[in-house]
């Protein structure tokens, strides 16, 4: 990989003993992709764990903390303690909460390439592995013409072991992203993000800015799609794609996110519909398009109507 010279910037540690004592409390958290824990919400009691908390303390020296399903949040874990009425841990947190900051050099990644065990599955591996992770894909609704389209591959070693490589090009071929997940059947993390901004905007290569553009979380759903798809890499739009939507030609917008998007789902649709743009909000049901496949999602797509400013007002006070 290419790196540029050593930035300094800052870096907390994850606090361990921190999440302990939020285990305690909300039960046993889960690594999330973005290197936080994530929790059966309190507040909502939505069945997923969806109470996101970042125990790496950001530059502000906070650990920010957030409800995908509920919107509830918060910037310290006093915070959260206080609102979960946990009263008797909130000194003992504060206890655990460095006063200074912990800092370190690292570098920072802004020309990205593979990784250097990637493995393309144009070059007809054979391997055990290879096998494992075809395995993967095909029950995951892939075919060998997606595998060369979006020139997909895997690593056997090396950072992103036994992980899927899933590259997303701009609209020169330039590699911006790439995203990686791991094909074991009880990995002990799922997805591993490369150290690079995701203001980007993902699959560009193949992007048609004059037809009807479906807007989707990850590179699995855009790939079930099997058209004018851009996974968002999560639940929201960044700047830069958010501005080239806007200023291009594309009219009809179709948006398919998780429920427990629901709420920036919504913001997506005002500021589309402000700008002119038609949009059509699809009911996933708790389903994934990655789950229904091409033709489920198709059928899908036919049955949605646009989505009107009633209708918008209508789901803005039902949330």
């Amino acid at each position: 990989m290419v790196y540029t010279p050593f930035v300094r910037i800052l870096w907390f540690m994850v606090n361990h003993l921190l999440v302990t004592l939020v285990d305690s409390v909300l039960g046993k958290g889960k690594s999330t992709s973005r290197g936080n824990y994530a929790y059966h919400c309190s507040f909502c009691k939505h069945h997923k764990p969806k109470l996101e908390i970042n125990f790496t303390e950001n530059k502000k020296g906070h650990n920010p903390w957030h409800c995908w399903v509920c919107n509830t949040r918060g910037k310290t874990i006093p915070s959260l303690l206080k609102k979960l009425e946990a009263y008797d841990k909130i000194e003992e947190a504060k206890k655990l909460i460095p006063q200074g900051s912990f800092v370190e050099e690292f570098t920072v990644q802004t020309n990205l390439s593979l990784p250097k065990e990637y493995i393309p599955f144009i070059d007809k591996p054979t391997s055990l592995m290879s096998r494992h992770s075809l395995v993967y894909l095909k029950n995951r609704g892939v075919t060998i013409e997606d595998m060369i389209k979006y020139h997909m591959g895997y690593c056997e070693e090396g950072e992103y072991k036994n992980m899927i490589i899933i590259p997303s090009y701009d609209s020169n071929g330039n590699l911006n992203y790439f995203t990686a997940r791991s094909f074991e059947k009880q990995p002990y993390r799922k997805y591993k993000n490369p150290p690079v901004s995701r203001d980007i905007i993902p699959f560009e290569m193949f992007i048609n800015w004059n037809s009807p553009l479906v807007l989707c979380e990850g590179p699995f759903d855009a790939i079930a799609i099997k058209r004018n798809a851009i996974p968002l890499l999560g639940k929201n739009i960044q700047t830069n794609l958010m501005k080239k939507i806007v200023s291009s030609k594309v009219k009809k917008i179709y948006i398919a996110l998780d429920s427990d998007a629901m709420k920036s789902a919504i913001v997506f649709c005002e500021k589309f519909m402000n700008e002119g743009k038609e949009v059509h909000l699809l009911e996933m049901d708790d389903k994934d398009p990655s789950e229904l496949g091409f033709n489920g999602f198709t059928e899908l797509i036919q049955k949605s109507t646009p989505l009107t400013l009633s209708g918008l007002l209508s789901k803005k006070l039902f949330l």
